[in-house]
């Protein structure tokens, strides 16, 4: 259903100008961007959904570039980051922690935000191609199936170290934008609390 309504809105835009034309990569990708908001209810692709565009980004060439992250109260250091991991290719994939993962790796009271909503927050940034949730502690199996191009990670790791490093052709390390964090978001905001600034 996708593939119809794009094909039929790239018809309308050859349609509409004079002689022949041949419709732009940027044309076809703003308009894929357009009709999936239109047609999906979910921001959220399905792994099958993310390879099948995965598959076709790189039989065209274009290099993937995925990252991963829980992303619980996005804030201007994570979006730095997305911006800096998107200029090392022409797509960026997000797998995203589910709510349990999240809960796992951070405990009881996180995620502050719910993965539905931090999926539409991390779709809406014109850097990011799609969003696809594991349920693991790693996204290493996530990563063996949809075999990206590039695998980016942000902070002080060492590219030996860095889980799913074998089912990619590249690594790469970007540090952190300095005095950024969710956790230090979460600690003034209970103390906020704990004092009756709220």
């Amino acid at each position: 259903r996708l593939a119809l309504h794009i094909a039929n809105g790239a018809a309308g835009i050859v349609v509409s100008k004079v002689g022949t034309y041949p419709i732009h990569r940027q044309e076809l990708i703003e308009l894929w961007r357009s009709v999936r908001q239109l047609t999906t209810s979910s921001p959220l692709y399905t792994k099958e959904e993310m390879k099948a565009l995965i598959d076709k980004w790189q039989s065209m060439d274009e290099t993937v570039v995925f990252t991963n992250g829980c992303f619980d109260i996005l804030h201007r250091g994570h979006i730095t980051y997305l911006q800096e991991a998107a200029q090392l290719g022409a797509h960026l994939i997000i797998g995203l922690n589910s709510d349990a993962s999240v809960r796992r790796l951070k405990g009881e009271t996180r995620p502050i935000v719910f993965e539905e909503d931090r999926a539409a927050l991390l779709s809406a940034l014109q850097c990011v191609d799609g969003v696809v949730l594991f349920e693991e502690d790693t996204p290493a199996e996530l990563l063996a199936y949809l075999r990206p191009n590039i695998l980016v990670k942000g902070g002080d790791y060492k590219k030996e170290d860095i889980v799913g490093r074998e089912s990619v052709d590249e690594v790469e390390v970007l540090s952190f934008k300095e005095g950024y964090s969710t956790s230090d978001i979460v600690k003034k905001i209970a103390t906020m609390a704990k004092e009756g600034k709220l």
